[in-house]
């Protein structure tokens, strides 16, 4: 897929790219520059939401479990 960008600087983009991407009206984007290469990347309206249940399951219950025992050899248990 190709674009042109505009005299104003403006870039349609492709309605399949909208359409995967779930990009609508109020979505924003973060532009990265990387080397010669421009990375587009629609961030999320909530994105705390967005990254909820993202994490590895059963870390937090592995964390306690390290914990208590780091705390049993501090305490020569």
């Amino acid at each position: 897929m190709h674009t042109k960008v505009t005299k104003r600087g403006q870039v349609s983009i492709p309605a399949e790219v909208r359409k995967k991407l779930q990009i609508g009206a109020d979505t924003r984007l973060a532009w990265m520059i990387e080397g010669a290469t421009v990375r587009v990347v629609p961030l999320p309206a909530d994105a705390i939401k967005a990254f909820r249940g993202s994490g590895n399951k059963g870390l937090v219950r592995q964390l306690l479990r390290d914990r208590k025992t780091d705390q049993k050899r501090e305490n020569g248990s």
